[in-house]
């Protein structure tokens, strides 16, 4: 780790914004989807260079939900601010369904057609941070149960990629996340 080098640079500000987004996030703060919209741009430029495609294209995908979950969280009801609610049961038989079709087709894409380091772990975490992603923008409780099992991708997926710090940093959004599903709890009561 060179503090110099503009690479590991733009991976510790990407990290950062990420966090900031990610904390707010978990705080039912609107503030957190501008700060994604930030983690996202530089995210892109890190996962680039670190050739994890589906990662990119991930980033590209929180950008513009980002946006969309900005307005919603603000607009979303009516008019009004977004409530915190609950998936529908009738739902997850097909989200799961839908979470391994994309990853299988993702992860057989990247393999196929990239030099992608870890193509079915990022396909997972790809298909997985979609269905997370649009899960915290209608503001489902159960999103934060997604982001338990993508950060648990995550962790030795950027490990083993050499991404040190955002390891580390995935560490930190597994527990926020078992923070962040408690503390939505409570604001659903």
């Amino acid at each position: 780790m060179d503090l110099s080098d503009p690479t590991f640079q733009l991976e510790i500000a990407a990290n950062v914004a990420a966090a900031a987004a990610i904390l707010l996030a978990g705080r039912n703060s609107v503030h957190g989807w501008w700060l994604s919209i930030i983690a996202g741009g530089l995210f892109a430029l890190v996962f680039l260079q670190a050739r994890l495609y589906g990662q990119v294209a991930l980033q590209g995908f929180f950008i513009v939900v980002s946006a969309l979950g900005w307005w919603q969280w603000l607009r979303g009801d009516g008019g009004a601010p977004l409530r915190i609610s609950r998936t529908a049961a009738r739902a997850w038989p097909w989200l799961v369904l839908l979470a391994l079709v994309a990853t299988l087709g993702q992860g057989w894409l990247l393999s196929h057609y990239t030099d992608g380091q870890a193509p079915y772990a990022d396909a997972a975490m790809l298909v997985l941070s979609m269905i997370g992603q649009l899960m915290m923008m209608r503001r489902k409780l159960e999103c934060w149960w997604v982001w338990l099992l993508v950060n648990s991708i995550a962790i030795p997926l950027y490990y083993s990629g050499g991404l040190y710090v955002t390891a580390v940093l995935y560490v930190g959004f597994w527990i926020n996340a078992v923070v962040a599903l408690r503390h939505w709890r409570r604001l659903m009561r």
